[in-house]
């Protein structure tokens, strides 16, 4: 069976080591003025991206699992925000790590088994885990995206490595 700790490795790596480490290379590529930016009133800003993975983060570890109180305010997240500048948004991804961290340190086995309603859906621990990962993945893909569009560049995630070598069975 797979235990917590398993599953909180998995999330580390794939939300602290690949997505904020994708996130902070787009904000470095980026200007101030690109963070705030939209093709259209359908695609939210690099800005409020970044803004929507630390409350959705938020809502549904630190309030769901981890019992603090739920503050949420989703619509303001999408709301252009130009005083908020790069390196605040580093801080604000740096203390939500921080606080996950801390959140998953402190949290039961049994937690991952455990029920929840959080932002109206019933879940699991685990599926609440799961979705926050696949949210961050989801998104810094888009902020990926926009990042290529607004600079025109590459974001050379994987330079360096040969990403066509087929797999070996033993």
């Amino acid at each position: 069976m797979i235990s917590k700790n398993d599953i909180v490795s998995e999330f580390k790596l794939r939300v602290f080591d690949e997505s904020y480490e994708r996130i902070y290379k787009c904000l470095a590529i980026l200007d101030e003025e690109q963070l705030w930016e939209s093709p259209n009133g359908s695609i939210p800003s690099v800005g409020c991206l970044v803004l929507h993975l630390c409350g959705n983060a938020r809502q549904w570890i630190l309030s769901g699992l981890g019992g603090k109180k739920d503050n949420r305010n989703r619509d303001d997240e999408f709301v252009i925000h130009r005083n908020i500048r790069k390196s605040d948004f580093v801080f604000l991804l740096e203390n939500m790590k921080s606080q996950l961290i801390d959140c998953f340190d402190e949290m039961d086995e049994e937690l991952i088994i455990k029920k929840f309603k959080i932002q109206g859906f019933d879940v699991s621990g685990y599926s609440a885990i799961s979705h926050v990962l696949e949210h961050f993945s989801y998104h810094t893909g888009q902020i990926t995206t926009l990042t290529k569009l607004y600079a025109n560049k590459q974001t050379d995630y994987y330079s360096g490595l040969d990403l066509n070598v087929n797999n070996r069975l033993n």
